[in-house]
């Protein structure tokens, strides 16, 4: 059974809002052992790949769920929404699989574990989760990012 939800990007899947993949070796070897899931969120909410690159303005996953932030694109669209929809559907695939931990891609507006860029598509960072990344905490899925090691605070 699988252990992990990790993010499709670093298993190898091209979604990146880029077109792109982000391969983690190891993870795409738990991927295809069948020890780990992979899962796009912002794919699954809607998005297309490519699409153009987004951040979360004025907070992080945490106020994007509260209702207190948005997610937008660089020119504008807000795409809050989509990464709520997607968000859901990552929990949603963890509680099917039984997964309670979760490595996902840093810096992520969606699974960003600590840190995430600062919403001024200037390449600042902030520290925060991304949406996906806090929907799962707040429901009980460890998560982190590939560079962080286990059982590393996010």
């Amino acid at each position: 059974m699988a252990k992990l939800l990790v993010s499709a990007c670093l298993a190898g899947v091209p979604c990146r809002y880029d077109g792109a993949a982000k391969t983690a070796p190891d993870l795409v070897a738990l991927v295809e052992s069948g020890e780990a899931v992979p899962f796009c969120a912002e794919v699954a909410g809607g998005l297309d790949t490519p699409r153009r690159p987004a951040e979360i303005v004025a907070g992080d996953g945490e106020a994007v769920l509260d209702g207190r932030a948005r997610v937008v694109d660089d020119h504008g669209t807000d795409v809050t929404e989509r990464f709520i929809a997607g968000a859901r559907l990552a929990f949603v695939t963890a509680q099917e699989h039984g997964i309670g931990e979760a490595v996902l891609m840093a810096r992520s507006p969606s699974c960003g574990c600590g840190e995430i860029y600062d919403g001024t598509f200037t390449g600042g960072r902030r520290a925060g989760l991304g949406v996906t990344a806090a929907l799962l905490r707040r429901n009980g899925v460890s998560v982190r990012s590939a560079d962080q090691p286990p059982d590393s605070p996010a």
